[in-house]
């Protein structure tokens, strides 16, 4: 049975963050399974530390990517927005170069709030980074101009 609220192509939500931190670093969305997200990301110079290595801080934004647009996805988006509350991240092993493929899977779908659990994974399927990443279901508001 699908989690989803609304259905899109792996195409259509790579598009969303395409102008954006995700489209930058090349984050490309690939799969929409019953209960779980799949996207990529290359390990290159965009997404390095200094020394080489794929940047922590590059891992975090791919799985909130992920797990946001799995939230994104669980609501009524013209009632509600899914806003990031809190991620952490335990970074497990080094990567220099390939394709980081993270699969982001909803601990909690609740009313107001939603956990996702990311694993971040090398070609290898060895286990790169672990996530949690909490989101704050919130009542859209009509903008106010003055």
């Amino acid at each position: 049975m699908s989690i989803w609220h609304r259905t899109a192509t792996p195409g259509e939500l790579t598009a969303i963050g395409s102008k954006s931190m995700p489209g930058y670093l090349g984050i490309i969305i690939t799969e929409v399974g019953a209960d779980f997200l799949r996207a990529t990301m290359p390990v290159n110079a965009r997404t390095h530390q200094p020394f080489g290595l794929l940047h922590g801080g590059a891992s975090v934004a791919l799985a909130e990517t992920l797990g946001s647009i799995g939230s994104m996805m669980c609501i009524d988006t013209e009632k509600f927005m899914a806003v990031g509350q809190e991620i952490n991240a335990n970074h497990i092993r080094g990567m220099a170069t390939g394709l980081i493929t993270a699969t982001a899977r909803p601990w909690h779908l609740g009313r107001t709030s939603h956990v996702w659990h990311i694993e971040l994974r090398d070609e290898s399927e060895k286990l790169v980074c672990v996530s949690r990443l909490t989101i704050a279901v919130v009542e859209r508001r009509d903008k106010k101009t003055t």
